[in-house]
């Protein structure tokens, strides 16, 4: 095989942009990794050689279709839905599917595109995949939900399986939406296999699930913190969400000693400073998830507590600061107001949340900062560890995956370790993350050949 020309990453990203016009989420996402990839391939020839960047930055299938369903008030509706399958080296497809208006065949395949390397650093032979919806569960009838998701599974149950996709819920599916995306798969086809994760325990799912995001985010931070020779202990943290990754991290946090002063929503945050403690934290979940209802209301329930309406909680002085929202939550200059502040260590739970620039101070400052596909892979670990359970008809106690858990989450921290260690021994996790990342899923594909 010839010897291939090697281009520059700006070249390359050119490449990317004129592929992708418009796909701005999409070309983010490979432009924080690429920077840190190009430095690490520029003298092994053989990544150059199969093109093994500019072939993971485009995806096997970007699958679109139409979903119509019918409203409470008989009224025809249409959604438009996606599955992108970005990458299946190492394993079948894993990804999550979100519901929410913000839904763009940009942003799964930026969230494809991450999940191909975060599940690669889990050390679980899982592919990449992503899919979803612009469908809004936000204000309606159980009903409703029960008829998009059967409409949405009709299309999608063809393109996956338990070898082939095995998709899990993000923002806006929960169980009952894979409960309802389940009972439609398995009606239409008749069996009884492990097509999703974040099922209910009485139908193959597995516990710890529900927490593990959250959870596993918080115990990355933990490992970062250990590694420096520090603890969550005593610290005082600001956390954005209130939704699951949010509050099960703000509980983690709590667990290892540590205070939650803010969560948020799409109307602002609150901020508590005597501290959001376990009680008003279950008042909070089911705030969200039974009622419903805005954040706001826990500056009603609670003296002392204030919500900023339109606001993001960066401000707020802190030692901690997880992002646990959405992408691009967290700005260049909120990045410096928190540096300012005092904070010593970020750790994310959503997916890109951090801008570019964003990403930029915290390495430029040091601090330990931990890239989404790294720190919130916690959730797609036991999503594997359920596909494992599945295929071997059983279920692992609590503390047997709280224990996994905890070791997946070590082991991707020791990975970053290996290629983000630096000489002065701070940590660049981005570095280390999308580097360690790469190489499993490279070395794969050039093992298949070309193809």
């Amino acid at each position: 095989m010839a010897v291939a020309d090697h281009v520059d990453i700006e070249q390359f990203m050119a490449g990317v942009e004129k592929r992708n016009p418009h796909q701005t989420e999409f070309i983010q996402a490979v432009r924080e990794a690429a920077e840190d990839i190009f430095d690490y391939i520029e003298d092994k020839e053989i990544y150059h050689r199969y093109q093994i960047l500019r072939r993971i930055a485009e995806p096997d299938r970007v699958i679109s279709f139409r979903v119509c369903w019918e409203d409470d008030n008989g009224n025809i509706r249409v959604q438009r839905g996606w599955r992108v399958q970005n990458n299946n080296s190492i394993g079948p497809y894993k990804g999550g599917l979100r519901f929410h208006p913000s839904v763009t065949e940009s942003v799964l395949k930026f969230l494809a595109f991450e999940q191909t390397f975060k599940n690669s650093l889990t050390g679980l032979p899982m592919g990449g995949g992503k899919g979803g919806s612009n469908f809004n569960p936000k204000g309606k009838s159980d009903n409703e939900v029960m008829r998009f998701c059967q409409s949405f599974m009709t299309e999608l149950y063809r393109h996956v399986g338990a070898d082939i996709d095995v998709p899990a819920g993000d923002i806006g599916v929960g169980a009952r939406e894979i409960g309802y995306m389940f009972g439609q798969y398995k009606r239409i086809t008749n069996r009884f296999t492990g097509i999703l994760t974040g099922k209910g325990l009485e139908f193959g799912g597995s516990l710890v699930r529900t927490e593990a995001t959250g959870y596993g985010a918080v115990y990355f931070l933990q490992n970062m913190l250990n590694h420096r020779g520090d603890s969550i202990e005593g610290k005082s943290a600001i956390i954005s969400g209130s939704g699951n990754v949010a509050t099960h991290a703000a509980e983690k946090i709590l667990h290892l000693g540590g205070k939650v002063l803010t969560l948020s929503d799409s109307k602002g945050y609150i901020h508590d400073p005597a501290g959001i403690d376990q009680e008003k934290l279950n008042w909070i979940k089911h705030l969200k998830t039974v009622k419903r209802a805005p954040i706001s209301e826990y500056a009603d329930k609670y003296p002392g507590a204030t919500f900023h309406a339109g606001e993001r909680p960066w401000s707020v002085i802190c030692d901690l600061a997880l992002p646990c929202a959405t992408q691009n939550e967290l700005n260049g200059e909120e990045a410096a107001v928190l540096i300012k502040n005092g904070c010593i260590a970020v750790s994310e739970g959503a997916n890109m949340p951090t801008d570019l620039d964003g990403i930029r101070v915290f390495k430029d400052a040091g601090i330990c900062y931990a890239p989404g596909k790294a720190s919130n892979a916690g959730g797609v670990a036991v999503s594997g560890l359920e596909m494992s359970q599945n295929s071997a008809r059983l279920s692992w106690t609590e503390e047997e995956l709280q224990d996994q858990l905890k070791d997946i989450m070590q082991g991707i921290h020791d990975r970053c370790l290996e290629y983000g260690l630096k000489d002065d021994g701070t940590v660049d996790y981005v570095k280390g993350a999308n580097i360690a990342g790469f190489v499993k899923v490279a070395d794969a594909m050039i093992a298949f050949g070309v193809c």
